[in-house]
Parts: structure tokens; sequence; C-alpha cells
């Protein structure tokens, strides 16, 4: 199992990668401006730089994933109660150790049609295919969902109970027994823990992968910016409000 110290270099790794996700952003928000202020709804000229902009991007979150799986084959735990996270970005985080896939269309359709912006020019036929995505995903969320209340009913189980009891007897052969068997039990819970956690990072992925490849790579800008600027909000505001609250607590 993983140690105080292990969780704290988990820690040290978000601390780091958000701190250059912020960095990627400004360079994001610098295109955003100046396609606003050039009031151009499509950039055939410089569509290479916007889409290596787009890579930057995804190449960082895939990093995030890939840190997040090693760690997590030591101890899930720690994922679906993260120490790193301010109780609101907790809040916002709550679907299985991360953001609800479905939260993406609200934002992008917040978006769509809006003046000034690439999404402006959306056509027909991408709304086609973002509907038709937002359909899958939802799909993928009941199952990984469904999977998720199946382990809980698992670990509901009373045999669970019953074992766990068993093994608080440690005074004979038949407590050795039992907490032999509850820990090949809660590695079981673990492994399916772990199963779903990773069920429900893929499809965040795909649901990203799937709306960049529906936008434009100027419209690709503009959403990963109104994203990456929301999780950016949500740190900043959780921060300010743990902030506040220990200043009341020491004032009291």
């Amino acid at each position: 199992m993983k140690t105080q110290v292990d969780d704290h270099a988990f820690s040290d790794f978000y601390h780091n990668w958000f701190l250059k996700l912020e960095d990627i952003l400004h360079h994001l928000m610098d295109v955003d401006v100046l396609s606003e202020q050039s009031n151009q709804v499509a950039v055939n000229d410089d569509d290479q730089h916007l889409q290596a902009l787009v890579s930057t991007v995804t190449t960082h979150l895939k990093e995030y994933y890939t840190v997040k799986w090693a760690s997590a084959r030591d101890d899930v735990l720690p994922f679906f109660s993260p120490t790193w996270l301010t109780p609101l970005e907790s809040a916002y985080c709550s679907w299985l150790t991360g953001w609800k896939p479905s939260a993406a269309f609200r934002l992008l359709n917040s978006f769509v049609g809006k003046p000034g912006t690439a999404m402006a020019a959306i056509t027909e036929e991408q709304r086609r295919k973002i509907e038709v995505l937002r359909m899958k995903v939802r799909v993928e969320e009941e199952k990984v969902e469904r999977e998720m209340e199946r382990l809980q009913v698992v670990v509901a189980d009373r045999k669970m109970t019953e074992l766990a009891k068993l093994s608080s007897r440690r005074h004979d052969n038949q407590g050795s027994v039992a907490e032999g068997l509850v820990e090949v039990a809660v590695r079981g819970v673990m492994g399916g823990l772990e199963k779903v956690m990773k069920a429900a990072d893929c499809v965040r992925l795909k649901t990203l992968k799937g709306t960049l490849d529906v936008l434009t790579p100027l419209q690709s800008v503009q959403f990963l910016a109104a994203t990456l600027s929301l999780y950016l909000r949500l740190r900043q505001w959780g921060i300010n409000t743990h902030m506040a609250a220990l200043k009341l607590n020491i004032q009291d």
C-alpha cells in the first residue's frame, strides 16, 4: 500500500503539472484573443501552429493519466479522495476520480453560435457529429456507473462483513485463515476500483479526442482555452475559499 510520502509525491507531480497547464493556457488565450481582435472565425494560413498547440494540450493531459494510472497500481484509494485538490475541485471532479465526460458537451453548447468566435461558423454536419458523440459518451458513462454499482454491492456484501469479523480473531487458526481471505478480498476490491477508474478515464479521453476530431483547429483552441480556464478558476476559487476559512478559524 502507498505511504503518505508517496501521496506527497503525486501531490508534487500534480502541482508542477498544473503550473505547466497554466503556461499552456496562456498560449491558447493569446491565439483566442488574437482571433477575436482580427474578427476571424477561421485561420487557414496557420492551421499547423494551431494543431501544434492542440497537440501540446492533449500530450500534457495524457501525461497526467499516465502518472495517475502508474500511481494507482500501488494504491487506488487516494484518487477517490484526492488530497491534492481543493474541496471545490473535488466536488467538480467527483465522477469516479475526475470530471464527468458529458459536462464537456454543456460547455461546448455554451459556445456554439457565439458571435465573434470560431464557434459562430460551426456547421450542421459538425452539430450532428457532436450529438452522435454525446449519445455514445452517455452510453459509456452508464456502463462505467453500472460497474461501479456492482462493485459497491460486492463491498457491502454480507460475506465481506463476516470475513472482517473473523479476521479480528487473531488468537486462533481460524482467525489467521480469515485474515488471509480478507486480504485477498480487499485486493480484489482494490483491483475493481482501479479498473473502474481507468474505464472512467478512458471515457474522458475518448470524449476529448472525439470532440477535437469534429472541431476545426481554431475551434479546438478556443474550446480548450475555455475548458482549461474553467479548471484554473475552480482551483483559484478553491484556494481562496480555503484560505478565507483558515483566516476565520484563526480569528475565532
